[in-house]
């Protein structure tokens, strides 16, 4: 396993509460950096499945300082620009910098696009697109006060790269976490702000395992038939938060510190077909 020195760093960890955004927030701390977990805590109205509780979040935290590390949790909805704010300035007052913002909260549902009703595209996008502008506006607005740099990492997915029937909102808000990193690459660089994203094909985490049960496991497999196989990998259905975490490692630390702007697939060559 790589190392990365992240000592005396704070990372921003959103949707932290489980699955991906947990498996992040505790490489961070075994790389020596405190931990800012984000979550909303709270379920969606359209989200078929149990988002993150408060409680989850409270394990994330502890799994933090038992790599030895502080941890400071924040119960807050990244589609709300209040909410991200406050979340911005309690991580400040706490901790008093920011150097890594972790874009990881996301939500899924399934519907035709053109039998969707507009509460399930509003939520969705706001969620998985709104919620990465808003942070990364906050955050970016500290990286360039301070001075010093910064690293934003976001969770695009193959999503945005392809289509995928009954899952438009999905994708068109992938495709725009792809676009809006390249555009913050492009406007902080002057800053020495790294800001990439990471495309990731099906994860085992809960939110998979909900869409699973909200759905079925039969319509489930109807979408995979017609995106075909998740990984080209025999034996490989779904890969595992850790695999992502490693990616938003390196794209967090000095070894990356001339990549800026792309998209990286971390997806068992899914996009390969």
């Amino acid at each position: 396993m790589p190392e990365y020195d992240f000592t005396g760093q704070v990372a921003f960890v959103t949707g932290a509460a489980h699955g991906q955004g947990r498996s992040h927030a505790q490489h961070y701390a075994r790389h020596g950096a405190d931990v800012v977990a984000v979550d909303i805590a709270h379920n969606k109205d359209t989200v078929p499945y149990d988002l993150g509780t408060a409680d989850e979040l409270d394990e994330t935290a502890s799994l933090v300082e038992d790599e030895g590390q502080r941890a400071l949790t924040v119960e807050a909805d990244v589609s709300d620009e209040a909410e991200v704010e406050a979340a911005v300035d309690e991580a400040l007052d706490e901790f008093g910098h920011i150097d890594i913002l972790a874009n990881n909260a996301g939500i899924e549902s399934i519907a035709d696009l053109t039998e969707m009703d507009e509460a399930m595209w509003d939520e969705l996008v706001d969620v998985n697109l709104k919620g990465v502008w808003l942070c990364s506006k906050h955050v970016g607005q500290h990286f360039i006060d301070r001075g010093d740099g910064g690293k934003i990492v976001s969770t695009a997915s193959t999503a945005g790269q392809v289509g995928i029937p009954s899952n438009g909102h999905y994708v068109a808000a992938k495709h725009g976490v792809i676009g809006l990193t390249k555009t913050l690459a492009l406007e902080l660089a002057e800053y020495d702000v790294n800001a990439n994203c990471i495309g990731p094909t099906a994860v085992d985490t809960p939110m998979v395992a909900g869409m699973l049960e909200g759905y079925g496991e039969e319509f489930m497999n109807e979408m995979g038939a017609v995106a075909g196989p998740m990984s080209v990998f025999p034996d490989t259905d779904m890969i595992e938060p850790s695999d992502i975490s490693e990616a938003y490692m390196w794209l967090s630390s000095d070894a990356a510190r001339y990549v800026t702007g792309i998209y990286l697939p971390v997806d068992a060559g899914f996009l390969a077909k």
